[in-house]
């Protein structure tokens, strides 16, 4: 599709409602606000994608390399076939054809950095007058590319900190916590490309993931090298239709086959609540104990139904005494373990579990309390987080929007800026150039109003001009910036 296309419709025609004369505008994309509790500060990711994605591949392919008369009558057919009579025109398009590149700068701070909520991640503006039209023009598409993998990353962050707290606490093996939360979203996305956005941000802070293409789209887009550098990986696993085809009659058969012939080493997850998940725990297990002890490797036990809080840890109201201890007292009472030197219970390196079903950040925190209280280590856990965490979220959970805050019109600089009376002060934007500035504390800071002597000292620097990207950042230096900001 012609990339011009990908915007509102209200858009096409703005060129002609600026102010006659006007030949810059100049906007900011910012994090307005957070509706999680706990989380003030939004990580950056995604712009080199969007970048890379539609304006030097898209656009280059779907738009300059495209004859110009068939790029504007396609976009002439379809603006005429919208809006029926107008006087949009297609002059303004023909010229940017004619130039060749988009003539835009982009200036940014560093993927990776975790942004005040009220701080600008990125600014851009054009550099050439007659294009004016075109920075804000491209507020949609960036808009609906760029929210996603900042939340996601942000969540996945968030989830990475609540980790590493109780395994700092409670775990002799704290690096574990790579692994300890794995991405399980793909299938209830919103799209392929969601699915691939949001799992990259989870992998700015794990190593875990279901969603394979996510290790393509980090080598293609971010400069990582699965052969040299761990990217994301998984762990053999089964599925329900697995467990019902080997037979309810013989499910504990099934086990054995799994652990003894199908993975007679490393590590095999095994979904255990297709049935009586007490039964697995309390009959199964103790029956195949020999098999697992014996084995070069990790079984892992996988209910994904129920409360997760409750199934793991135990639920003091539960019918039975199986229910109250829950999955990880029930593999300590089993197979044993060891105490560290923290004083918290570790289950035998041969055994483990993974809940894979409707974590949250409010339970991740639970589970790994009540284990901690129970006296085992958060590590013997890993949590499956998916859709649930990952599409519950929109561009207003962390409030992001794309404004202008300065113009310029005949030659003369404009300050702009909204402040809708009938607000909370969400919508209040910044006002005129931009500065941000790394504090002494760690903290970005803004500066508004600046004069452009200004605007181009601080932490934005150019990424993008005139069609050439100015900067290639790696997921390894991404990463480094999610683990300092730890």
């Amino acid at each position: 599709m012609n990339p011009l296309l990908l915007t509102d419709g209200y858009k096409v025609d703005h060129r002609r409602q600026y102010p006659v004369g006007t030949s810059l505008v100049y906007s900011n994309w910012t994090p307005r606000k957070s509706r999680i509790e706990g989380i003030d500060e939004v990580v950056f990711f995604g712009l080199q994608y969007f970048i890379k994605k539609y304006i030097l591949e898209d656009f280059e392919n779907h738009f300059f390399k495209q004859p110009k008369e068939k790029v504007v009558a396609e976009y002439k057919r379809r603006i005429n076939c919208y809006l029926g009579e107008n006087q949009v025109g297609t002059k303004h398009i023909e010229d940017l054809h004619d130039l060749g590149y988009i003539p835009m700068v982009i200036k940014a701070l560093p993927e990776g950095v975790s942004v005040p909520i009220r701080v600008p991640m990125f600014t851009m503006y054009n550099t050439l007058p007659e294009f004016f039209w075109l920075t804000n023009y491209f507020e949609t598409l960036l808009s609906a590319v760029v929210w996603m993998p900042c939340t996601s990353a942000t969540i996945a962050r968030q989830y990475r900190k609540i980790l590493e707290q109780f395994a700092q606490e409670t775990s002799s093996v704290p690096e574990f916590v790579d692994w300890q939360g794995h991405d399980f979203s793909m299938r209830g996305m919103a799209g392929i490309e969601a699915a691939l956005i949001s799992a990259s941000g989870h992998l700015l802070s794990f190593t875990g993931t279901d969603t394979i293409p996510a290790i393509d789209f980090l080598e293609h887009y971010y400069n990582a090298n699965a052969e040299k550098e761990l990217v994301g990986g998984s762990v053999s696993a089964t599925e329900h239709s697995v467990m019902c085809m080997g037979t309810l009659e013989d499910e504990i058969g099934t086990f054995r086959r799994l652990i003894c012939d199908v993975y007679p080493k490393g590590i095999v997850s095994i979904v255990s609540d297709t049935w009586d998940l007490w039964k697995v725990l309390t009959d199964y297990l103790p029956k195949l104990k020999n098999e697992v002890m014996n084995r070069q490797g990790k079984v892992v036990i996988r209910p994904d139904s129920g409360d997760p809080v409750d199934i793991l840890c135990g639920n003091p109201a539960g019918k039975n005494e199986h229910e109250k201890k829950g999955v990880i007292e029930l593999l300590w009472d089993v197979f044993g373990g060891s105490i560290n030197a923290k004083g918290f219970k570790e289950l035998d390196p041969h055994i483990g579990a993974i809940y894979g079903d409707s974590i949250t950040l409010d339970r991740a925190i639970r589970i790994c309390k009540r284990l901690k209280d129970k006296g085992f280590a958060s590590t013997n856990v890993v949590l499956g987080i998916g859709s649930y965490t990952y599409q519950y979220n929109t561009r207003d959970t962390f409030g992001f929007a794309m404004k202008a805050t300065y113009g310029e019109v005949n030659g003369v600089g404009r300050e702009i800026f909204k402040d809708p009376i009938t607000d909370d002060g969400t919508k209040k934007s910044a006002k005129g150039l931009m500065m941000v500035t790394l504090e002494s504390d760690g903290n970005y800071k803004l500066t508004d109003q600046a004069t452009w002597q200004q605007e181009k000292q601080g932490e934005l620097k150019e990424v993008f001009r005139d069609g050439k990207l100015l900067v290639e950042q790696s997921l390894f230096e991404i990463r480094q910036r999610i683990k300092n900001s730890l």
